[in-house]
């Protein structure tokens, strides 16, 4: 059996950085799901914004991460609060989308919500076919974002077609309408 050459020596990154553009476009390209992450600030006014960094982390027990701008209003909130609500919008959800990742004075007072029924987060349920009702677990703070894991505590899943974003627009999820989850409504996931 021949062997195999050795691997190549990693590159050398300190001396060819990537362009800040490049690795936008490069991000950019890749669709994803359209959320808003949702809390409470110290004067119990809502707050929010639009996220499409949002992955699963483990099952058991249900954890979730999302990655939000260290210094914006919404991680500061979060972080005090600690507890914060991911809505998943549907297709028809786009306005809410566009809301929420603008500087909008009052983003709240453009679009529907209520409490969320575990936890009382802001759940946008006009714009959302689900949401996850989460605990902050843990911060970790990588340049101008900040991780924030999140131990899921609560999930109401209506059906519905997600709503995604790539190359700069909305697009409905081409699988069309995604089923109702098996829990019942504000049922909590600690026996998933």
């Amino acid at each position: 059996m021949a062997s195999l050459p050795p691997p190549p020596s990693a590159p050398d990154t300190a001396t060819r950085p990537v362009p800040a553009d490049g690795f936008r476009s490069l991000m950019g390209a890749f669709p994803t799901g359209v959320a808003v992450i949702t809390t409470y600030g110290a004067d119990d006014r809502p707050r929010g914004l639009t996220c499409s960094s949002l992955s699963s982390v483990t099952t058991a027990p249900p954890t979730l991460s999302v990655w939000l701008t260290t210094r914006g209003e919404t991680l500061g909130a979060l972080r005090a609060y600690g507890a914060f609500a991911v809505n998943l919008l549907h297709d028809r959800g786009e306005r809410a989308g566009e809301v929420f990742a603008h500087r909008v004075a009052d983003r709240f007072a453009q679009v529907g919500w209520r409490r969320s029924p575990d936890a009382g987060l802001p759940w946008l349920a006009d714009d959302a076919f689900a949401v996850a009702e989460c605990r902050v677990m843990k911060l970790v703070e990588v340049s101008d974002h900040t991780l924030v894991v999140g131990a899921v505590t609560g999930v109401t899943q209506q059906a519905g077609t997600p709503l995604l974003y790539g190359a700069r627009r909305f697009a409905s999820w081409p699988g069309g309408e995604v089923p109702a989850a098996p829990l019942a409504v504000g049922t909590p996931v600690t026996s998933c």
